[in-house]
């Protein structure tokens, strides 16, 4: 069902001149889950607000494996005595994520390691934290059908694969396959690995290379340094979209510039500036079910969406000092499941937050806990 984004109330209040041009991107349809209207409630922080009809509600936050752990009856009973608080493992200093069936992966460049969320088993676990696959400085994060985990390390120059337990399989790349590698994004079926390589200032390499995530072997790639159509400037993440687009944002291009599945140059948006639709520091990029695009802005504070031809839907989160559900401060990783789910990362507040599509009943999909027994 194509049904069209409003454009948010607040959106409306901050002058002529963007109204104008947020009308204008927010004309186009997008995909989006269907369901009866339902009532907000009060306490439900929703996007966008009221009295626009909602299409995402925040869901929850992790900040450690507290958040994901269940509290036993007796350490719960004993901090109420002692006063203690409940300790877990916090995220330190977290950049990408990824997400199959409901475990969550983040890339933690301060602790160089992967620390895995299982949101249905509610368990917690780190990945790439001794050899074999030892892990220096993880960056971009992504899996594919069998939730093979692929992690690209800026350090080893290379790509790092474990299954979905973290059991390491093996490496691709390095040394003298890239300058700067900044992410890695795997197609669903696993047949083609595609590594950003960001370049520099003194490098000429900016660009996207392709490999086989099955045996290593380059296939080919992606641009090179210029302004030009195709071309790029400092690149920082690639997701694939409908009918296997490639969506790379060109950072230091300020735009999201796109690519047929062969590699051919297809389009782009995007510009400098402040306005809804513009880029100041587009960091990643997702895309979702409904082959709509999600690029994080690390200088708004938010994540933009727009449909797959690249018109503005809408936008989640704010920048601000303090923190806060839909409140960023340096926001830079951003991933899809399959219900819909958005799960966005930030820096400065050490956290994930996950959002949920509205129409998408809570319990509902891949993150409903199992059935265990009761805790002692």
């Amino acid at each position: 069902m194509n049904t069209p984004y409003p454009v948010p109330s607040a959106a409306r209040k901050i002058g002529a001149r963007l109204v104008l041009c947020a009308t204008l991107a927010l004309t186009a349809c997008a995909q989006v889950p269907s369901g009866p209207a339902t009532k907000v409630r009060a306490e439900t922080l929703v996007y966008p607000k009221p009295p626009d009809e909602p299409r995402f509600a925040f869901e929850r936050g992790i900040y450690s494996s507290a958040d994901v752990v269940p509290d036993s009856k007796d350490a719960s009973f004993r901090r109420l005595v002692t006063g203690e608080t409940r300790g877990g493992y916090f995220l330190g200093k977290p950049y990408a994520v990824a997400v199959h069936k409901g475990r969550v992966f983040v890339t933690d460049t301060a602790e160089r390691q992967v620390k895995a969320f299982d949101l249905p088993e509610g368990k917690y676990f780190s990945i790439g934290d001794a050899e074999p696959g030892q892990l220096s400085k993880p960056l971009g994060i992504d899996t594919d059908h069998a939730g093979n985990l692929y992690v690209a390390d800026a350090s080893a120059k290379a790509v790092l694969v474990y299954d979905r337990d973290g059991r390491y399989l093996r490496k691709i790349g390095g040394e003298k396959l890239f300058d700067r590698m900044s992410s890695v994004t795997v197609d669903p079926q696993g047949e083609r690995l595609y590594v950003v390589d960001i370049g520099g200032v003194n490098s000429e390499n900016h660009r996207v290379r392709v490999f086989n995530p099955k045996t290593g072997a380059h296939i080919m790639d992606i641009g090179r340094r210029g302004t030009g159509a195709g071309e790029f400037n400092l690149p920082r993440d690639l997701a694939i979209g409908k009918e296997g687009r490639l969506y790379v944002v060109d950072g230091g291009n300020f735009r999201v510039q796109v690519f047929n599945a062969d590699g051919s140059f297809r389009e782009s948006f995007g510009t400098v500036g402040r306005q809804l639709g513009n880029f100041a520091r587009p960091k990643e990029v997702a895309t979702d079910p409904g082959g709509n695009v999600y690029v994080v802005d690390a200088a708004f504070g938010n994540f933009q969406i727009f449909n797959a031809d690249g018109d503005l839907l809408m936008f989640v989160g704010e920048r601000s000092e303090r923190d806060g559900p839909g409140k960023y401060m340096l926001p830079s990783g951003i991933a899809v499941d399959d219900d819909g789910r958005v799960f966005f990362v930030d820096q400065w507040f050490r956290k994930v937050e996950i959002f949920r599509p509205y129409a998408l009943a809570e319990g509902q999909g891949n993150l409903t806990r199992a059935a265990a027994a009761p805790a002692r």
